[in-house]
């Protein structure tokens, strides 16, 4: 029995920050489902933004966490990169959504609703990880998931992006459209960067 009980409250602000986190994802779909006018296209940034900035300050208060306790249940450097980790996802979430917002991006291709639909699918699977992360249940599974529905994104975005340089016309939405696909993308690299995160803790301290 420790003299010192670690601190179990990380696990209860890791769970909090990968719900805003599916949130945040569930918020990018919304504004690539609604999203024939440019207000409405405002409005689902808007969205985005305020999971993103919950977001920030869960990150941040698990940084106070660590600076003040003393025991904690994982290393500290680990703690600090799954808060990081998570937190990069929902940026390139925000920075997909501003995209569409500054470039008038009114009638998105398909391939984004599939992409922000992986990237719900990932965060899920997330939130599933970390809730089995205090007693290590299935979570080495679940980074497996998340892995291959990395690899899903990266067939729908190498396809999306050749159909685009093949059909597309008109050189400036050709660019706002691929650095569109190409902030989706990345929030599912970001997410596989949480997977990997998650293995290292649980290989670890097994």
């Amino acid at each position: 029995m420790r003299l010192i009980p670690r601190e179990v409250e990380f696990f209860e602000l890791f769970a909090e920050m990968a719900n805003n986190l599916t949130d945040g994802a569930n918020a990018m779909v919304e504004q690539l489902t609604n999203c024939s006018t440019l207000s409405e296209v405002a409005a689902g940034a808007a969205r985005v933004k305020t999971y993103e900035h919950r977001g920030d300050e869960l990150t941040h208060k698990v940084i106070r966490k660590l600076n003040t306790t003393f025991i904690t249940p994982f290393d500290r450097e680990d703690l600090h990169r799954l808060a990081s980790s998570m937190d990069d996802v929902l940026d390139f979430l925000n920075a997909a959504a501003v995209r569409m917002m500054l470039y008038k991006i009114v009638s998105p291709p398909q391939a984004t609703l599939q992409l922000a639909r992986i990237i719900v699918q990932q965060t899920q699977v997330l939130a599933k990880a970390v809730a089995g992360l205090e007693k290590n249940q299935r979570v080495l599974e679940y980074c497996v998931e998340v892995n291959r529905l990395e690899n899903e994104a990266d067939q729908i975005c190498r396809q999306a992006l050749g159909d685009l340089f093949e059909c597309e016309k008109d050189p400036i939405h050709l660019i706002k459209v691929k650095e569109l696909y190409e902030a989706l993308e990345t929030a599912t690299d970001k997410a596989e960067d949480v997977a990997t995160v998650l293995e290292a803790v649980v290989l670890k301290n097994a």
